[in-house]
């Protein structure tokens, strides 16, 4: 039997499993890993700035990357607290990535060893494991184990702590043996699938919401399928955008308090049966429950069971991978269509079409300072539908979410659930690792753009090119919006005198130096005419350099955003409805702040 050590057992583990990048930092108590890493090739390291970084970089690479595991790698101590953040994000959004960490040695891990804390206890609230490996033989294991976990079920996030001795500790083991184990995954019946469609056919109105869950399971091509063997419109949620184009005659846009469309919201007002499948009833999507429920019947079909019922109770559940429960959906509507059973939903698809059509909101102003619909107006003119798109929270984000288009699953690479600021340089630098033929264009506020900033010395260095919007304010504009409630606006102004940069006057931080200092490219536009051409300049100095470019547009400092703090009926509009044809649906302006 060939004896190695735990550590190159473990890297001779990922590789079996299909790892080829991983992201991190090294430091003492990992660095008998890394020399296993070193030794054995064949996995891609890059080095982060910083180790929360390098856990949001492993997503983003997951997200974008079907089947591939990010993992994440980091020493003991702050490594591991560090990464907390991406561990939560990844699974609250169900992504699988693997965090693996260096630990003290066994028996000085109770003894307040220098950097030794129970990462294990602080990471298990937030991952479908947590372990440190006490004993080397059983780090084959572990691993195995691992990975079954993150793609069993619903997906999510692992965490291995490992003590620096037990890296060392040669074992016995034969990695040309190694078999990944099968995953689990519930399957729905034909009779579920049967009685889900009964209830469908019941009703006059029906919608279906797609989740998340579709776009994990690569099971889009099957909801289109569905969709469009039954004429029922689909609203996509924030996580499931992409899962049908946004051009598609059956997509109906998005309903929420926040990242929805006006006609998205109006047409599932008018709605009488809602089939949800791989989403969870997200509050950002719900708003007030009896809002949202009244006079509705509702089937949620989800992977994970104890998740059926936990926001409300609906008519019918189903436990079902969304991909095994859509191919017996496809099945029977195929059926039915043959016998002819199937109503006939052309007039309310028709009258989804028709507010999709009117209840527009406007995004063409040629105002200076600019109005950030125009900004996003013109992303969609200059990012066609290869594009995949990368953000997490703020106005920037749901602006974006009311404007942008979207074609393709994975092409909306959005933090969901935990939305932390910085995430989104991390994340794309993730994501254009995982595919670096597709162009991806990340989207960022000036805040969430400061917070994890060193990132980019990262895409520089490995020349990892993105093209990254900028929407600079210098407000914290999300915050500023939601203290209108509380009639105050308070610690959320960031603009300051830049005594080196005199001529931002009152925008504070000079990005365009910052990126530039980090290795970067970066441009600045002031005026909305100057939007298109630096979008397209941003795209070619990103081809010939191979590193990220920052586009950064100067805002006007106060632009309050459609949404609303309660229900899906009460979203508070700023702005006229779009009289302009050819402008896309937006967000929007206030008439009076």
């Amino acid at each position: 039997m060939p004896r190695m050590t735990a550590a190159r057992a473990a890297v001779e583990i990922l590789k079996r499993e299909g790892v080829t990048n991983a992201f991190g930092v090294p430091g003492a108590a990992i660095n008998p890993f890394y020399a296993a890493l070193k030794a054995a090739g064949d996995v891609h390291h890059t080095l982060a700035r910083h180790v929360e970084g390098a856990s949001h970089m492993a997503e983003g690479y997951t997200r974008a990357n079907p089947g591939n595991i990010g993992v994440c790698i980091g020493t003991s101590g702050p490594a591991g607290t560090d990464m907390i953040t991406g561990l939560y994000s990844a699974i609250a959004d169900s992504i699988p990535i693997l965090c693996i960490t260096g630990q003290a040695p066994v028996a000085r891990i109770h003894k307040e060893d220098f950097q030794a804390v129970d990462i294990a206890s602080i990471a298990r609230p937030v991952t479908k494991a947590a372990t440190t490996v006490l004993e080397a033989a059983q780090v084959p294991g572990v691993f195995q184990q691992a990975f079954h976990l993150m793609r069993s079920g619903r997906p999510g996030p692992v965490l291995i702590d490992l003590p620096i001795d037990v890296q060392m500790t040669e074992i016995e083991f034969d990695p040309e043996t190694y078999q990944p184990l099968p995953v689990y995954k519930p399957t729905a019946t034909r009779a579920q699938i049967e009685k889900a469609i009964d209830l469908l056919q019941a009703s006059e109105r029906p919608l279906i919401v797609a989740g998340g869950g579709i776009i994990n399971a690569d099971a889009s091509d099957l909801l289109v399928e569905f969709a469009e063997l039954t004429g029922v419109p689909v609203v996509p949620t924030l996580m499931g955008w992409g899962t049908l184009p946004d051009d598609h005659a059956l997509n109906a846009g998005m309903v929420g308090l926040q990242t929805s469309h006006r006609y998205g919201n109006a047409t599932f007002l008018e709605s009488d049966f809602v089939l949800g499948i791989g989403n969870r009833w997200a509050n950002r999507h719900t708003g007030n429950l009896d809002v949202y429920t009244k006079g509705r019947t509702f089937v949620h079909v989800d992977v994970e069971p104890t998740q059926i019922g936990r926001i409300f109770a609906p008519d019918y559940g189903i436990a079902s991978d969304a991909r095994a429960a859509l191919e017996l959906f496809v099945e029977v509507a195929k059926e039915r269509s043959a016998d002819g059973t199937l109503k006939d939903r052309s007039a309310w698809a028709a009258s989804a079409q028709e507010r999709k059509a009117t209840l527009l909101r406007r995004t063409h102003f040629d105002d200076v300072p600019l109005k950030p619909q125009r900004v996003y107006e013109e992303m969609n003119r200059a990012f066609g539908p290869e594009t995949r798109y990368v953000t997490t929270i703020g106005l920037s984000q749901i602006a974006g979410a009311q404007m942008l288009h979207v074609y393709k699953p994975r092409h909306w690479i959005n933090c969901g659930q935990a939305g932390p600021l910085g995430w989104t340089i991390p994340a794309a630098l993730g994501v254009a690792t995982a595919d670096p033929e597709t162009p991806v264009v990340a989207l960022s506020g000036d805040y969430d753009f400061q917070f994890m900033i060193e990132e980019l010395a990262v895409g520089a260095q490995h020349r990892i090119p993105y093209v990254h919007v900028l929407v600079n304010n210098s407000y914290l504009g999300l915050i500023r919006q939601a203290q209108r409630n509380f009639d105050i606006d308070f610690q959320v102004k960031l603009e300051f005198e830049n005594l080196n940069s005199p001529e931002l006057g009152v925008y504070g931080v000079d990005h365009v130096k910052v990126a530039e200092g980090l290795g970067c490219k970066a441009i600045r536009v002031t005026e909305p005419d100057q939007l298109l051409p630096a979008f397209e300049e941003a795209k070619k100095l990103a081809a010939e350099f191979r590193v990220p470019v920052v586009v950064e547009a100067i805002l006007e400092r106060v632009t309050n955003i459609a949404m609303s703090g309660t229900d899906i009926a009460s979203v508070v509009e700023f702005e006229e409805l779009a009289t302009e044809p050819g402008h896309a649906p937006t967000a929007v302006r206030p008439l009076a702040v």
